[in-house]
């Protein structure tokens, strides 16, 4: 299926694509959008369930997620494009970088792992979002998902997370569960940077680790004073590593 999308900056320029994270919509790169704008054709787009992306009934692979993404780049006629994708995005591009990386041209790993450190909770997710919607856990995620962040910015993705098809999120609740890319990593064949958070504690230090240490030429970069979201709290530190990597790899 073809993702809900935006486009942005010049038409002619190469192609950065910024997928969605759990639980968010193409709003996530609002912050960074400027900056990648003035470099790349940006595509933003929604995984299935999320935002106006279409809401099939679930439950969803990282497979199907990614054969989306493939599917959106054919429907925009994009042969090839650098990727920067943050937690489940940059599962999704692992997935690519392995299986289609003639379609990427430089891969960005953020606050992602090969496997969560707890995917049954994961599961429990899907089950209780089911039952009662993602109000009751709205407050534990975005708990996660920053540090220092302003009110503001806390309640504004909030929002955002609890407006969510519910089937949609429990769904890739359940991707990221069944999620284990371990194996796989030394198949990544697209050159990668690795942006890990200093305060994430949804991917814990030993998690990045594995991916410099299997992606072969990975390299690693850490954002300080950021958690889970580090797009939103450290916007130009952010933006400016991934993009120095996505030039000098295009």
């Amino acid at each position: 299926m073809i993702p809900a999308y935006a486009l942005d900056g010049d038409e002619d320029a190469p192609v950065l694509v910024l997928p969605g994270s759990l639980g968010t919509t193409r709003e996530l790169w609002m912050p960074n959008l400027p900056t990648f704008a003035r470099e790349f054709r940006v595509v933003r787009y929604e995984h299935r369930g999320h935002g106006a992306s279409r809401v099939p009934r679930g439950p969803y692979s990282m497979e199907d997620l990614s054969r989306d993404a493939l599917d959106l780049l054919d429907a925009l006629r994009i042969e090839r494009a650098s990727w920067c994708g943050l937690s489940l995005g940059g599962m999704v591009g692992m997935w690519l970088g392995a299986n289609a990386p003639g379609r990427l041209s430089a891969l960005v790993l953020a606050c992602t792992s090969a496997r969560v450190g707890a995917p049954t909770s994961y599961a429990e997710r899907a089950a209780l979002v089911r039952e009662q919607g993602i109000e009751p856990v709205a407050d534990a995620i975005v708990a996660r998902w920053f540090t220092l962040a302003p009110p503001e910015t806390r309640q504004c993705i909030r929002a955002l997370l609890v407006a969510q098809p519910t089937e949609g999120y429990a769904a890739c609740c359940e991707a990221v569960a069944g999620w284990d890319f371990r194996a796989e990593l030394s198949r990544v064949s697209v050159r990668t940077l690795v942006i890990a958070a200093s305060e994430d504690e949804a991917t814990p230090e030993a998690d990045t680790d594995l991916l410099v240490e299997r992606i072969p030429g990975a390299r690693r970069v850490t954002i300080a004073g950021a958690a889970h979201l580090a797009n939103l709290e450290r916007p130009q530190e952010f933006a400016a590593a991934a993009l120095a990597h996505l030039k000098e790899a295009a």
